[in-house]
């Protein structure tokens, strides 16, 4: 089924419309329904689309492949001979142009197309070629889909042969917190989350998790299996875009168990000297499944050159995985699941409360700011820290001179009056600090978040500073009538 991909399906349609030829890249990480969206999109339209499937077959059998994909397409309801194929790329390309002259719109979607270009390196320049001569003539709206996302981006760049051709690439991205009450309706927004925490919004995992099961039986009856896409995925991600898996393996697993830094995860990855973390941290984050987080108080023109950042696991699946499953393969393979489902238990709360629901809480700052209801513009959301303090929560607004603090608290007890007092009289002055002036002349606001809400002291003191208190309750409520439009 498909969910939340409103965005997506706009920027397909606004493609589609355009009168003219339309090339647009669309790239994504496996298992997020790219292929799935696609379809949908072509067969909603009704137009006639070729849908095609790149492979590591070798140059001559792909191009056979494709050429009688573009026959058929052709051809409709006509017999293509089973060794039929064009003389070359050139051909099938030129040959594709002239089916879609005509006043019908046409859909041609090349899926997997980073597979191609391995198997025929010309491929992106043969389709350039075939793009000024032909295509750009015709009544196509041509997609090239990849789940190898730094070779997509590559295709935009000034140096690419397909460089001011090709829009996008529009990124499918995970799904939000909210799409988890779609699959997992009988499911508590407090176990929403942990799975959310767990599989982040991959469709393809949430598919598989029952909400007639427990948290803990899922986990079992899914993650614990010796075979299967919770096993393979982790390995075929990585080792699918690199030549060397077994060290970003090292470099996962190291940030997930909580180093941050380069030199501490080279050392935790026990890499041959401290600044080797360097490269593979940068391809991490091409391929989007490592973040640079900086804190929020570092000026817009100074975080490309600041060295305050974090490194973290985007992914919430190979988040979880590498702190939890990855280090007891061997007791899993020994069949003592219930050791290790004991050591989850134990740690998984703290886990959940210092990732998943930090984001969620920054994520409903971000809501709040696309309803209007911050008394600033939002230039930044995410975390406040330095060698004094930490907070969970930060927002600034650089040209009003505000920021917001706030603290995220996903303990089973209510929220007391110290965390109000706490972050308000001994935290708020060590971060500004970090401000110019030491924040002399800007507005502070607060924000506390919490699980099982608030004491009624806690309360008291929130409203005497114009705090918004937020309980898991409002928190779910609110992000699941938010519709974003951004990236």
């Amino acid at each position: 089924m498909l969910i939340d991909r409103e965005r997506e399906l706009d920027e397909l349609d606004f493609a589609l419309r355009h009168r003219s030829s339309r090339l647009l890249a669309v790239s994504g990480r496996r298992r997020l329904g790219k292929t799935t969206l696609l379809l949908h999109w072509a067969n909603k339209n009704q137009h006639p689309y070729l849908y095609w499937v790149g492979s590591r077959l070798p140059s001559g059998l792909l191009l056979q492949d494709f050429s009688q994909q573009v026959a058929q397409f052709g051809n409709l309801g006509e017999h293509v001979v089973g060794n039929f194929s064009y003389h070359n790329w050139s051909q099938a390309l030129e040959t594709l142009a002239r089916i879609c002259q005509d006043d019908q719109r046409r859909i041609v979607i090349l899926d997997e197309f980073p597979y191609a270009v391995a198997s025929e390196p010309a491929l992106p320049s043969l389709l350039q070629n075939a793009w000024d001569h032909h295509l750009k003539h015709s009544n196509v709206c041509m997609v090239l889909c990849g789940s190898h996302v730094g070779m997509m981006e590559s295709l935009v760049k000034a140096d690419a042969p397909l460089y001011g051709r090709v829009s996008g690439p529009l990124r499918v991205r995970p799904l939000p917190f909210s799409a988890t009450a779609a699959f997992l309706p009988a499911y508590s927004a407090a176990q929403r989350v942990a799975v959310y925490a767990i599989l982040g919004g991959v469709p393809a995992y949430l598919e598989q998790f029952s909400d007639k099961l427990s948290l803990g039986e899922n986990i079992k009856e899914h993650l614990f299996r010796e075979y299967g896409v919770f096993r393979t995925d982790p390995n075929v991600l990585i080792a699918d875009q690199v030549r060397d898996p077994t060290t970003y393996n090292a470099i996962l697993t190291a940030i997930a168990a909580g180093s941050r830094r380069p030199t501490e995860i080279a050392t935790a990855a026990k890499l041959s000297h401290s600044a080797s973390a360097g490269p593979y941290l940068t391809r991490l984050v091409e391929m989007d499944y490592v973040h640079c987080k900086l804190p929020v108080t570092v000026p817009l023109d100074q975080q490309h050159s600041s060295r305050l950042g974090r490194y973290v696991l985007a992914d919430n699946f190979l988040r979880f995985y590498f702190r939890f499953v990855h280090p007891n393969i061997h007791s899993l393979d020994r069949g003592l699941k219930d050791q290790v489902e004991n050591r989850i238990s134990e740690q998984l709360r703290a886990f959940i409360g210092m990732t998943a629901f930090e984001e969620l809480c920054q994520e409903w700052i971000w809501s709040q700011a696309r309803a209007n209801k911050l008394p600033f513009d939002v230039d930044q959301v995410g975390a406040q820290w330095s060698r004094i303090v930490q907070v969970d929560v930060a927002a600034i607004s650089w040209r009003d001179k505000a920021l917001l603090l706030g603290e995220a608290k996903w303990g089973t007890d209510t929220v007391g009056r110290n965390v109000i007092r706490e972050l308000i009289e001994k935290k708020t002055p060590k971060v500004l600090t970090s401000l110019p002036d030491s924040g002399k002349g800007w507005r502070i606001y607060y924000a506390f978040f919490a699980r099982n809400g608030f004491t009624d002291a806690a309360r008291e003191l929130a409203q005497e500073h114009d705090a918004w208190l937020v309980d898991l309750a409002t928190l779910d409520r609110d992000l699941r009538e938010d519709t974003p439009t951004g990236t």
